[in-house]
């Protein structure tokens, strides 16, 4: 009997310092999702690279290469609109919307349309079509409703409640693998997905955030996304350059955010009789357009502007009208409904509007570049602290620390005066109609039988 009692006295107290099986299966489960968005991201990564490097050997060689993508182009982004309707519906876009839209919807058959391992594969799989076809899009938007999908998927098999908090988590954890930024998927959690500070839920991002970096890490080794930049400023035009690149970006990013949301409402009333065939249509003339301005600017607008961004922050000024032809090209590829995200094309056209006006302030190439990456990712998303932190991680320019915090509050608050709805929040309410209005039709259905 005494050593009966030793025993289970024993078991007891290990239950308590280690947990039960039962407690034990969801947080492998959790760690073990979070390693994959880790491992994912780096892959994603990887085949985005290739095909902007295959468009880019396809449209460079022969003779009459450069015309190539007047076919490639209107082609890809219609295979990939039919694709999205067809295979892999709600995976169109950034696919940050579908994620935000999924934490407000109470229902899981509402968010497993939204965010499931299917849709995560379609994801990846189109969006590495849109960079293959031209398009001007990037793949850390579509990172987050990867990884935000696996994440649901892991709440279901480990019969886990905390569905909110796991696709906040994912979100950020795709956010963190994706950019190399750990720092900026914490923050773009709290202030861009959740716009709120959740004690609990930003334990679970944090854990998440953690395992996917050191997975990503393992694969890809430690760097910055931008390289290391070692500038600020020196003279009172520099100073001049934080206003101009706050004020000027803030409003770019307005105007982008807010035709955005206008065009996109238009065009989903005008599609709406034949929203397939319209929807394919569009699309084709979207990729025939961004042909157009791609061959214009000398192929500098395709794909995800990483090159041209990198260039600019280590001090290579950029053409005076970059900026401009690589806003039009990411409006008309979002435009377009075609899955990619419009993260990294930001950030080229920041850096384009900065080096246009540092060449013009006579100041730093890089110095501009960074503060005008800044001023117009702000003024796009309306999230400053995500902004700063990803723009400082990204460069490691720690040099210039007031300056990128002053202009991201600088293009956020010139952005809201101009554009009172943010974007991602703006198109997540299509999502979450939707959503509503389907179960409102299957309600009726039901009443009526």
């Amino acid at each position: 009997m005494p050593s009966f009692y030793r025993k289970s006295k024993l078991l007891r107290r290990s239950k308590v310092i280690f947990g039960s099986a039962a407690l034990w299966k969801p947080r492998l489960v959790f760690w073990l999702g979070a390693l994959a968005i880790g491992v994912i991201s780096v892959g994603f990564a990887e085949l985005a690279d290739m095909a902007q490097k295959a468009f880019g050997a396809l449209t460079s060689s022969g003779q009459w290469g450069f015309l190539l993508p007047l076919l490639l182009a209107p082609a890809g982004f219609m295979l990939s609109a039919f694709l999205a309707a067809k295979l892999f519906p709600n995976s169109q876009g950034s696919g940050i919307p579908q994620a935000i839209a999924a934490r407000h919807l109470r229902d899981e058959k509402d968010r497993v349309k939204l965010l499931s391992l299917k849709i995560a594969f379609g994801k990846i799989l189109l969006t590495v079509l849109g960079l293959f076809s031209g398009a001007s899009i990037g793949r850390e938007g579509p990172t987050v409703q990867v990884g935000a999908s696996i994440m649901l998927s892991v709440a279901r098999f480990g019969g886990m409640a905390q569905a909110r908090g796991l696709i906040l988590a994912g979100s950020a954890a795709g956010i963190a693998a994706a950019f190399n930024t750990p720092l900026a998927g914490i923050v773009f959690a709290i202030e861009e997905m959740s716009r709120t500070y959740e004690s609990r839920a930003n334990g679970i991002v944090l854990t998440g955030v953690i395992l996917s970096g050191l997975a990503a890490l393992g694969l890809a080794g430690s760097y910055n996304y931008f390289g290391e930049a070692s500038v600020a400023p020196t003279a009172w035009r520099d100073w001049g350059l934080v206003l101009a690149c706050g004020i000027g970006g803030g409003a770019l990013g307005a105007g982008f955010s807010g035709f955005a949301l206008h065009f996109g409402r238009r065009v989903r009333a005008w599609a709406q009789p034949q929203p397939l065939y319209r929807m394919v249509a569009l699309a084709g003339i979207c990729g025939l357009a961004v042909a157009l301005i791609g061959i214009a600017s000398h192929g500098a607008t395709f794909g995800t502007g990483y090159e041209q961004a990198r260039g600019a922050v280590e001090g290579q000024a950029l053409p005076a009208f970059f900026f401009v032809e690589k806003l039009l090209a990411s409006f008309l590829s979002m435009l377009s409904g075609i899955p990619g995200g419009i993260f990294a094309p930001s950030l080229a056209v920041g850096a384009g509007f900065g080096s246009t006006m540092g060449s013009l302030f006579g100041t730093s190439i890089a110095l501009a570049a960074i503060l005008g990456m800044a001023g117009y990712f702000s003024g796009v998303v309306q999230a400053p602290m995500t902004a700063f932190v990803i723009i400082l991680e990204m460069t490691g320019d720690h040099q210039a620390v007031i300056p990128i915090m002053a202009v991201s509050m600088i293009g956020y608050v010139t952005s809201r005066i101009l554009s009172r709805e943010p974007l991602y929040h703006g198109l997540s309410r299509v999502f979450i109609s939707a959503a509503l209005r389907a179960r409102r039709s299957a309600h009726k259905e039901t009443a009526a039988a």
